[in-house]
């Protein structure tokens, strides 16, 4: 008989999007249920589908709000009452506080958390305080955890939130690394993205930059921004793609930024999408000036599909990023240096092509999927 994982994220989307296919590979070996708030349009049940296991709702806020979590903690520790799960896993800041609680309260032996980011780390005062202790209450609840990069480890033992016997970076970092066969190059020829670039109004001589993933404050899309701006009105042969959603309530971004955006025929905006390849197939530099990361996919993704990368130097980029080989890792919230950084690629196309061939060999060979998730089932395999 197989022993039970319970897998718990906060919304549905990091269950199906940033764990994709891990939790129908570990169901070969485990009963796998997943755990989550509903979604929008019952999105739960439909990973429940695509994954091949058994789902239960709890819902979730990403908010801090006492009566909600309390509601959310009682539903989480009736269901793992009634499972008895040999390990409960969880990813995502809300999820990871409920879900080590409650699995504290109902005794469930193995108690594991995926850091994936520490959106603390930008906060101050008294928010600050509380996310801290909030920190601390989550890894004291946990029998293991696991920082998904070696920056982000440093961080938790420079902060003193847990002790560094419970720490480990499974492999290389990552919390669920990259199907390379998925994210290649190749898969779309010249006249896939001739089109595609028509429909976006990009010409053959375009220098395409590309962001992809929550238009908020937190990614330094401020920086980039002003930084393509000011590149844009030297150099009218640029483009710059921003694939992802905005996000108004949570870090919204400065009117000023808004208003370029709008006002910039050269910055396209395609919203959220589904499929993010077709877009970083016709670019040719990611830029990702992000203030904070755990393991970002999308520069993984992006060095998959050889694309050159310009990163803040953070955990997790600085990681999947050797600078001056595979990309460019410039301080973060440092528009002016990124600008420079923009005009120099500008220049250098030919190198720019071997820096994206490195990143995907650099993928291949340290981050690619099955090998992460192999990491991950010996990690389970090893509890006792």
């Amino acid at each position: 008989m197989k022993k039970k994982i319970i897998r718990i994220t906060t919304i549905p989307g990091s269950m199906g999007g940033l764990l994709k296919n891990q939790l129908k590979f570990m169901s070969k070996y485990y009963d796998v249920i997943g755990v989550s708030s509903k979604g929008e349009d019952d999105r739960l049940k439909q990973v429940g589908i695509e994954q091949g296991i058994r789902v239960s709702n709890v819902e979730m806020t990403r908010t801090i709000s006492p009566f909600k979590d309390l509601k959310s903690l009682y539903a989480l520790y009736k269901i793992l009452k009634v499972e008895k799960p040999y390990i409960v896993h969880t990813h995502t800041p809300k999820a990871g506080t409920i879900g080590m609680i409650a699995s504290r309260l109902a005794n469930v032996p193995h108690r594991l958390h995926t850091i994936a980011g520490l959106p603390l780390v930008e906060a101050t005062g008294f928010k600050r305080f509380i996310l801290n202790n909030v920190e601390k209450l989550t890894y004291s609840c946990a029998t293991k955890i696991y920082p998904n990069s070696f920056g982000l480890k440093q961080i938790i033992l420079n902060e003193k939130f847990t002790d560094k016997s419970k720490l480990k970076v499974i492999g290389n970092g990552s919390s669920n690394g990259i199907d390379t066969s998925h994210f290649d190059p190749r898969i779309y020829n010249d006249e896939f993205k001739k089109k595609l670039k028509q429909e976006l109004n990009i010409a053959d001589n375009d220098f395409v930059f590309i962001f992809v993933g929550r238009l908020v404050g937190d990614k330094g899309l401020n920086e980039l921004i002003e930084a393509f701006d000011k590149l844009n009105n030297s150099y009218n042969n640029t483009k710059l793609i921003l694939v992802g959603g905005a996000e108004k309530e949570l870090d919204p971004l400065l009117n000023e930024t808004i208003t370029k955006i709008e006002a910039n025929n050269d910055i396209i905006e395609t919203g959220w999408v589904s499929d993010v390849r077709p877009y970083l197939a016709i670019s040719d530099v990611l830029t990702f000036p992000s203030y904070r990361e755990g393991f970002p996919n999308v520069v993984m993704q992006a060095s998959a599909m050889e694309l050159a990368c310009i990163v803040s130097d953070i955990n997790g980029c600085n990681e999947i990023i050797q600078h001056g080989s595979t990309g460019y890792i410039i301080p973060k919230k440092d528009a002016e240096t990124l600008f420079k950084t923009l005009v120099s690629v500008l220049s250098n196309k030919e190198l720019i092509i071997n820096m994206g061939l490195k990143s995907r060999e650099n993928i291949i060979k340290n981050y690619e999927q099955k090998v992460v998730w192999e990491a991950i089932l010996n990690e389970y395999n090893q509890l006792k």
